[in-house]
């Protein structure tokens, strides 16, 4: 059968930018993975960078660059670019991009008043003393000789990074950071020269032309939440053509949000600033890039044909560092979905890593820590392997040995793929854990793995196979709580929600005090499914304490308004037909609350099948059939498995 041919994509045309061509219009906007030490880049950020590059990126801009030491923390896994003494290690970061044939930008960032939620040793600065809403202090208003000591920080970083060999450098002046604070109506409110928004920017554009001469320089800025936000999309295309008239730069790249809302989680489907780029296109006479939420080649292309040059991604990159090569070559469906969960990127333990992809491994590793638990003796025989269950961990397991040339055949007792993500997926505003699902389920067909749903193998069905892998997942177990009110597990409320609520529109929902993503999707499934009140329970101190920053403010921002109300410290003794018993967790006082059904959310317990194997065979088990964590956990040890045994039938017997 010949292949349909496909058009020419304008994602894979080149682009000339300040003097260097671009080999594709895809770039990995600035992040970074805080593989960092004092300050200085670590062979393993090398490492990153290196294989982001292989994968076909056009430019790769690196992030986490500071510029003064007011703009780093306690930590200090940011790169402190005004240090000469790392310029060898930046040098070894700027290299392997280039070596890898993408153009390395790197972005310059000094955070003003966003300490990130961190502890710093130096007090916050900004252009007036306005507090941001995200701490809990109003900075230190800098003084005009302050102000130009800034500008001399960019320039000496921007100096040493492209000494170490970097083609040019991006400032950052969105996300609420300092030059934002600079260009922002609600920040600035100063009465001095730097009164006028667009001047700091500007003398930091011409100073670091001083010093690296025609090289790109780029700005970000973002588009910031809000009417009253002082620097909206109508702010920014009053402020950039002045600034670009003022003092010319490179190139724009236009993003959107600030602190806890610029990286969006899964209930963000679009790129935001989709239908804004014919808009942006119309009032910039320079480059545009932008940036934010791009997935897919469709919402690229439409990018592109809109009027945007470049179009920026960072995550998807992190999920799948070929995501340009798969594309360029019409091969999307193989690319790995970067789901939106925020969370290995998020977390910075010890470094950034990607729940999804097992690849991106922390420093020492090659990949993910992960051991698969040996159930059984290495048998005697080698041939094919069953994997039992059809969950992440199950499927990646399946998926790496069929992609070894292995012979493997899946078997699931429910009629769907998915496990515990599939359910997950079915609360509002989950849909990214789906996409995951399908891209594993449409990869086992591409390499012709049999998966047989609602089969329960017996010893029968499983004597042809030498190795088999446990892969069952976990279920939620019941929370006892006696009484007369109809009570139900968060997974039974998740799948029949709309079933339930219409006859129960009080619903109330007991969490387990660990603030994850169980209580909160109860929450949300029965606010969709028109919930005249949610009661959340809790014996925590807080509602969604288990989430990253980024997800928590996100999912207050859409629950703002809603008819839900948190009852902290609080767990439910009992039911009546009326309504709830509640126990306050520290005075022990007792009260009640009307609600018309009850969730709780429970322990979830592995769910081990019940196999007698054969002397000849090997068993091992993975992911929440172990115990039950996350999808991070899941993926990397289904992969681990694959590999053990493909490093098996390697070995000479």
């Amino acid at each position: 059968m010949t292949p349909t041919p496909h058009p020419p994509l304008a994602l894979a045309a080149p682009f000339t930018l300040g003097g260097l061509t671009l080999r594709n219009r895809l770039v990995a906007t600035a992040h970074a993975t805080a593989a960092v030490s004092d300050g200085a880049p670590t062979g393993a950020d090398a490492a990153y960078w290196r294989r982001l590059a292989q994968g076909g990126a056009g430019m790769v801009i690196t992030g986490g660059t500071a510029v003064a030491p007011e703009s780093t923390l306690p930590q200090r896994y940011l790169t402190e670019a005004w240090r000469p003494e790392i310029k060898d290690a930046v040098r070894r970061r700027a290299k392997v991009i280039t070596d890898e044939g993408a153009v390395a930008v790197a972005q310059l960032v000094h955070l003003g008043r966003e300490t990130l939620g961190a502890g710093t040793y130096y007090a916050p600065v900004s252009a007036a003393a306005v507090r941001s809403p995200r701490e809990a202090t109003a900075p230190h208003p800098l003084s005009a000789e302050e102000v130009r000591g800034v500008v001399d920080a960019f320039r000496i970083s921007a100096a040493n990074s492209v000494q170490a060999g970097f083609h040019g450098v991006e400032l950052h002046a969105g996300h609420g950071y300092l030059l934002a604070q600079f260009l922002s109506r609600a920040t600035n409110t100063r009465d001095d020269a730097y009164g006028d928004r667009i001047t700091l920017l500007a003398q930091v554009i011409d100073a670091i032309r001083t010093e690296i001469g025609e090289l790109p320089i780029g700005v970000r800025v973002s588009v910031e939440p809000g009417e009253d936000s002082g620097l909206g999309l109508d702010d920014l295309t009053e402020l950039l053509p002045l600034l670009y008239a003022a003092s010319p730069f490179a190139y724009v790249n236009v993003t959107t949000g600030v602190r806890n809302t610029y990286v969006p989680g899964m209930a963000t489907t679009r790129p935001p600033l989709l239908e804004s780029v014919t808009r942006l296109r119309s009032v910039l006479a320079l480059p545009l890039l932008v940036s934010q939420g791009f997935r897919s080649v469709a919402d690229i292309e439409r990018a592109l044909d809109s009027g945007a040059d470049l179009v920026g991604m960072a995550r998807p990159f992190m999920a799948d560092p070929d995501f340009a090569r798969k594309v360029i070559a019409g091969d999307e469906r193989s690319v790995r979905p970067c789901t939106g969960c925020n969370e290995g990127c998020r977390t910075f333990e010890p470094t950034g890593s990607c729940s999804v992809n097992p690849e991106l491994a922390p420093p020492g590793a090659a990949t993910r820590p992960a051991v698969p638990l040996l159930l059984t003796r290495p048998g005697g025989r080698r041939g094919p392997v069953a994997v039992l269950g059809a969950g992440p961990a199950g499927m990646e397991c399946a998926l790496a040995l069929a992609r070894s040339g292995t012979e493997v055949t899946v078997f699931d007792t429910a009629q769907h793929v998915g496990g515990q993500a599939r359910l997950a997926s079915l609360a509002p505003h989950r849909p990214g854990w789906q996409k995951f699902v399908d891209y594993q389920r449409e990869r086992l067909a591409d390499f012709g793995v049999r998966v047989l749903l609602g089969s329960s193998p017996g010893p029968d069905d499983l004597e042809a196979y030498a190795e088999i892998v446990l892969a069952a997942g976990a279920e939620e177990e019941p929370v006892a709580v006696p009484g007369e009110l109809c009570t139900l597990t968060s997974s039974d409320f998740l799948r029949g929600s709309t079933d339930v609520v219409p006859d129960a529109p009080v619903v109330a929902v007991l969490d387990d005090g660990f603030g994850w993503w169980q209580g909160i999707s109860a929450v949300e499934s029965a606010l969709a499914a028109g919930a005249r009140e949610v009661i959340l329970i809790t014996p925590g101190a807080g509602f969604a304490a288990g989430l990253s920053p980024e997800n928590r403010t996100q999912l207050m921002n859409r629950l703002t308004g809603a008819p839900l109300r948190v009852v902290a410290l609080s767990t439910v003794t009992s039911t009546t037909a009326e309504g709830v018993r509640l126990r306050h967790v520290l005075d022990g006082r007792e009260t009640s609350l009307a609600a018309d059904v009850l969730v709780t959310v429970g322990e979830r317990r592995p769910r081990r099948p019940d196999i007698s194997p054969a002397a000849h065979q090997t068993v091992r088990a993975v992911g929440d059939c172990v115990v039950p964590r996350r999808i991070a956990h899941a993926v990397a040890e289904g992969r681990a498995a694959a590999e053990a045994l493909a490093a098996r039938a390697a070995r000479p017997l």
